[in-house]
């Protein structure tokens, strides 16, 4: 299975609608994954890249899963693309359809998910990420971390 994808990072949109998946996250991609990711549907308004392997894992857990996971995986198959290969410099076109869906233009933050990588409108990320940071707030404090 590809690694752990963590961190944010913010690119550009190019006129073919090519984005640059960061090195930081190349690196995590298994061999099995061969450099070809899944691009989807994301959870929040957003577009959700699966390296192959992991992709080929979330769909088999989802198979015998509850009805939410089954529906779930009709989802994610729906508005996916074909398997896209990675270039060796990262570049990755998106289809027009997810990036009206995900309302991207010219900027991206892309962040990583743990086994997929998702890719934000700015605009939109920051919004999540503020309802993000007032929960945790609400929820936890320093002695929490401390266990």
């Amino acid at each position: 299975m590809s690694g752990e994808f963590l961190g944010t990072y913010t690119n550009s949109v190019n006129k073919q609608k090519w984005i640059i998946i960061p090195a930081a996250f190349k690196k995590k991609f298994n061999p099995m994954a061969k450099q070809t990711v899944i691009i989807t549907i994301g959870p929040e308004e957003n577009i959700a890249i699966f390296p192959l392997d992991n992709w080929k894992e979330k769909i088999e857990g989802l198979k015998s899963g509850s009805d939410k996971d089954i529906q779930l995986m009709v989802a994610l198959r729906t508005f996916a693309m074909s398997e896209q290969k990675v270039e060796s410099s990262g570049r990755i076109k998106i289809g027009n359809e997810l990036l009206e869906i995900a309302r991207i233009n010219e900027k991206v933050t892309i962040k990583g998910e743990g086994n997929f990588i998702s890719v934000w409108n700015p605009e939109k990320y920051l919004e999540f990420r503020k309802q993000e940071l007032d929960e945790h707030k609400k929820t936890f404090n320093s002695l929490d971390y401390q266990k």
